[in-house]
């Protein structure tokens, strides 16, 4: 076992005390191939209870690899394994799973937010037509510096990342949508 990921136990079940090595880790011991075995271990590591409805949507979420997704989009991933939850049920599960560093919240639009499965710094595209999200490798974009922060920041305000949002969408769409008078 790697000296990064040190395992205690909580009721008996080994926990990981480095969350981050324990969702990428592929040496990591939890990767038992059962997947709600796998899910529990997760929430329990991220300090989270492993209720019934957390582990259905953990293991919906993580059993798929990294991947972003919206609440609705995984209400009805739920609907369609029948589990009994509701859309707010949904909601909260994702900001518990944000909250405990599980996830990352991207806003797209004032209207719609995304969940990332991977929580490491990286960008992406967005394809407007599409509404979908696609990681941007690493080394596709410049590494670069952050700028100090602004004076007109409270104090004890630093800045702790830039997460960028490219927009991509079919060629001569705009125009089309103007000729058919959707513009």
């Amino acid at each position: 076992m790697s000296d990064h990921v040190r395992l205690t136990t909580a009721r008996g079940v080994p926990v990981h005390s480095d969350l981050a090595a324990l969702l990428d880790s592929p040496s990591a011991p939890v990767k038992t191939g059962c997947g709600f075995h796998d899910v529990r271990e997760i929430l329990r590591a991220a300090g989270l209870r492993p209720t019934r409805q957390r582990l259905m949507l953990g293991w919906l979420l993580f059993s798929k690899g990294h991947r972003h997704v919206t609440a609705e989009l995984l209400y009805t991933e739920a609907t369609r394994a029948k589990a009994a939850v509701s859309l707010a049920t949904v909601y909260n599960t994702l900001h518990q799973f944000t909250e405990a560093g599980l996830l990352r919240q991207l806003a797209v639009d004032g209207t719609k937010s995304y969940f990332d499965t991977n929580v490491a710094v990286h960008h992406h595209f967005f394809v407007e037509d599409d509404q979908v999200l696609i990681d941007i490798p690493n080394g596709m974009l410049p590494a670069g510096s952050l700028p100090a922060a602004p004076a007109e920041l409270p104090a004890g305000m630093e800045l702790v990342g830039v997460e960028l949002i490219v927009r991509v969408r079919r060629k001569g769409r705009r125009a089309m949508a103007r000729q058919s008078g959707e513009a």
